[in-house]
């Protein structure tokens, strides 16, 4: 945690150096700057995991088009909503096989949200480790599409915090294959309500918007599993018991 802390730090003072250096040249008013990242941190349980630990990155944007300073919107988005803005703000037309939606109207102020569900994916890291999910503003549903009952080790990168959680049986530790959470009762995403008798509806709910999902993006693993890359060198070529690489 130290560690990522002192990286934190230090990307602040990099993206302020290049703020400052838009701001010193005159090209602040006419620059868009997105700032984000691809997963959570690489911690277990979080970085290649569908829970919000792994899929909830953070989003800055600043520069013309009414991304100014000390505006937070709290809106669910996916970044393939970032291109159709980039788009709106600078007066492209977007074509039609495009699939994410313009943030434009929650900029504006002219709408509370612009999804009312997302959707995240994990086929390859290290090794293969196929999830899918999809969240509303109460609820997460993931699935798993292997066999495997156990975490993929060698998909967490290594750390003090991972060597504490492998001596502490974390090898050991089984994952279902279905997983249900309640993100307002339960934001960490600790307890698996998929078997719980209480939620039944909801599962009947949250499962036919994945498989709809699935299907209108021709998701690979509607064909069964999918192949590992034959490229040298390439992710999911690894032993997923593996500690490291």
């Amino acid at each position: 945690m130290a560690d990522f802390k002192t990286s934190a730090r230090t990307f602040d003072w990099g993206v302020g150096t290049v703020l400052a250096a838009l701001d010193a040249a005159g090209l602040a008013d006419n620059t868009l700057v997105i700032c984000t990242t691809d997963h959570g941190i690489a911690f277990p349980l979080m970085k290649c995991n569908l829970t919000d630990h792994g899929i909830g990155v953070f989003l800055i944007m600043r520069g013309p088009g009414g991304f100014a300073a000390g505006k937070v919107i709290d809106a669910m988005i996916s970044q393939i909503d970032v291109l159709p803005t980039v788009a709106e703000v600078i007066g492209i037309d977007r074509p039609a096989w495009w699939q994410g939606r313009s943030m434009m109207p929650l900029i504006r102020g002219e709408a509370a949200e612009i999804r009312d569900e997302l959707f995240a994916e994990v086929t390859y890291h290290a090794a293969y480790e196929p999830q899918r999910c999809v969240r509303t503003r109460r609820w997460k549903y993931i699935r798993r599409f292997d066999e495997r009952s156990r975490p993929v080790l060698v998909n967490c990168d290594s750390s003090p915090t991972r060597d504490a959680f492998l001596a502490a049986g974390w090898k050991d530790r089984p994952v279902a294959r279905e997983q249900l959470y309640d993100l307002f009762y339960d934001p960490h995403e600790s307890c698996n309500l998929a078997a719980d008798p209480a939620h039944p509806e909801v599962v009947r709910e949250m499962a036919p918007r994945l498989d709809r999902w699935m299907h209108e993006t021709d998701d690979p693993l509607l064909a069964g599993p999918v192949p590992k890359p034959d490229q040298p060198g390439a992710h999911g070529v690894y032993d997923p018991d593996a500690v490291d690489l």
